[in-house]
Order: structure tokens, then sequence, then C-alpha cells
């Protein structure tokens, strides 16, 4: 993946499968695209040898965890010398605030990667300008891209009236038991629930199995989905329910907004900008924790008020997120050429997310 001599971006993922986060690879198709960018997928060997310009990262844990202890401290022992690189050669390193936290616990040594992590970030980028971080460097906004290409090759299947539905890799803090219990109380026979997607345990499959039961009206799918049956269970479904116990930024809910599927959400600051953002009719709110009502309301509201056009997500084109992460790649290399402290007059924020 090369463009000749241009900026040598060294990314924190691999080689994508099939199985990667499709933020990821449209990310790595839209630097690739780029004419002033040379997009460097990872490898310790690379990070730790290679001629790069810039570290991006993303997911810091993924870096440094391991499956078993061996695996886990070698790579732990991996990501303090690459970092170690970083901060000798005075390399910039942009770092990507996917969430507010670790989706995971982290021990002691891991918390102190973390930390340096954070203090050699020269900018950070925020998917929302509602993010706040603790690191001192600039931020930079830059809007998460759609799903509306990448989900187009899949027709889809016929909306099913009444069906809502829940995808996704199954984490505690995701609520799925929450929504299985609600839906428990909702009244309405005709109205049945879909659920489809890996567990992240094997105790929380058996609790949303033991909770399902034998209810004919549930239709519980616990395994990894393809894209093709991502998008029928979301193209069969009449609304989208993501009942998560937090949310911040969230994936689901523009995959389900690129399919053109209305989303119920938790009622957050984010969730506020993106209905405003894509119109009436697409992002339904409830308050607390979700119950029945919340979701007969939203079913019912978008039967009497169905949108009048498909939601509006024009401003987050791939192509224009490619060209904004290569201005704040430049951006940090200068900073580091120059020496200015992170705190110091340098703000990407406007010209990146304008």
């Amino acid at each position: 993946m090369s463009h000749g001599r241009a900026l040598r971006v060294l990314e924190s993922f691999g080689e994508p499968r099939s199985t990667t986060n499709p933020y990821i690879v449209q990310l790595a198709r839209a630097l690739d695209s780029e004419p002033n960018c040379e997009l460097m997928l990872f490898s310790f060997k690379r990070a730790l040898f290679g001629s790069y310009d810039v570290f991006h990262v993303h997911w810091p844990e993924v870096i440094y965890t391991g499956n078993g202890y061996l695996k886990g401290i070698a790579r732990e022992v991996l990501t303090a010398l690459v970092l170690t690189r970083i901060q000798l050669g005075k390399k910039p390193l942009v770092r990507t605030r996917h969430n507010l936290a670790p989706h995971s616990g982290s021990g002691r040594r891991q918390m102190l990667l973390e930390a340096w992590f954070d203090r050699l970030t020269t900018v950070n980028i925020r998917l929302n300008d509602v993010t706040v971080t603790s690191s001192p460097a600039p931020t930079a906004t830059i809007s998460h891209g759609d799903y509306q290409t990448w989900f187009a090759p899949f027709s889809g299947g016929q909306q099913v009236a009444g069906r809502i539905a829940y995808f996704g890799l199954i984490r505690q803090y995701k609520g799925v038991d929450r929504l299985l219990s609600s839906f428990l109380q909702v009244s309405d026979p005709a109205m049945t629930l879909t659920i489809s997607g890996s567990p992240a345990s094997n105790a929380l499959r058996e609790e949303l199995i033991l909770l399902a039961g034998e209810n004919p009206r549930i239709d519980l799918d616990l395994n990894f989905l393809t894209d093709a049956e991502l998008v029928e269970v979301v193209t069969e479904a009449e609304l989208i329910v993501l009942p998560y116990l937090f949310m911040h930024n969230s994936g689901a809910a523009l995959t389900a907004l690129s399919l053109n599927r209305p989303v119920l959400v938790p009622d957050t600051e984010v969730n506020r900008r993106l209905s405003d953002e894509v119109g009436p009719g697409w992002v339904y709110r409830y308050d607390g924790q979700l119950d029945a009502g919340a979701i007969e309301f939203a079913i019912r509201a978008h039967r009497t008020n169905p949108p009048l056009q498909g939601p509006e997500l024009s401003a987050r084109s791939w192509d224009k997120a490619g060209t904004q992460h290569v201005q704040v790649f430049e951006g940090a290399v200068q900073s580091k050429k120059q020496e200015i402290a992170p705190t110091g007059g340098f703000h990407y924020a406007e010209s990146a997310s304008g």
C-alpha cells in the first residue's frame, strides 16, 4: 500500500480480516487513496525497525494484550520497546479516542502502558466533539464515517412489521439482558424480538438463553454475523434497539442508519446530536433504563410520523475523513519538527472537523 514518497503512517492495526471492524477497513481504504499518505500496517517488527513518520493508534489494549500469560507478557514488553522508540526518536503519535476507557479491565503493567501512550500523544482524534480526554495534547474532531458504501453489495431482506432487533457483539455493558426482560413486558403479541451476535462469555450466553426461555416471539442467534447476515437482520427489523448501559460512539447506530432503519438508543448528548444531524424520525431516545414503554413508544412514533427522507449522513463521507486524517498527521509531524509543546498554541479541531 504505497503511493511513493509521501507521509508514512504506521497504523496500529494489521492486515484486515473478515472479522475486522469495518471502521478500520474503511479508514485503511480512505488513507490508501490519499495521494500524500503511505499507509503502513502494524507489526512489531515494522514498529520497532521500520521507517515511518507518524504512529496512529486506535485501541492500545489491542497492541499490548495477548492470549495467555506468557504471550501477554511478551506483547507488553514489545509494546514498551515500541514506545521507547517513539519517545527517543521524537516521533509523533496520533491517537483516535474511540472510547472514554478500555472495554476491559487492565492490570498494573497495562495501566502503566496506557499512561505512557497518553504522555506520548501528540494529537488526539475524537469522533465527536463531546468526547473529553485527560490528555493535554491538542484535539481534532473527525466524524465516524458511515457504512452505506460498505453494505451496498448486499440486498438485504424484507421488513417484518413489529420486529425489533439487536445485533453485534454482546458484552455486559450493552444491556442485552435488559432488552430481553423489557421485551417480555411488551403487550402487543404481534411484536417479535431478534437478538443476533456473539456473547463475550459463556456465562452471558447462558443468561440470555435462560431469559428468553421458550418464548416463540424471541429469536436468539448467538453467533458471529457475516456482513450479509448482519444486513439481513437489520433490514428485516422495523426498529433497531441498542440498550447500552453506557453509550458514547456507536458504530452499531450508524450501521442501522446506513441501512435506513431507525434506532432506539439511550438519551445522551452524543445521541441527541446524532438525532439533529440525521433528521427527524430516525433516532429515538429513552431516559434512564430501557423498558417496554420506550420500545412501544418508538414503534408507535415511527409508524405515526415516518421519515420523509432517508437519514442525512453526507457529513460522514470516508473520502472527507481520509483527507482530514492526513491533515492531522501532517500537523502532528510539523509540531514535532518545531518542538511545540502539546499545550502550546496549536489546535486542530476547527480545521479538521469543518
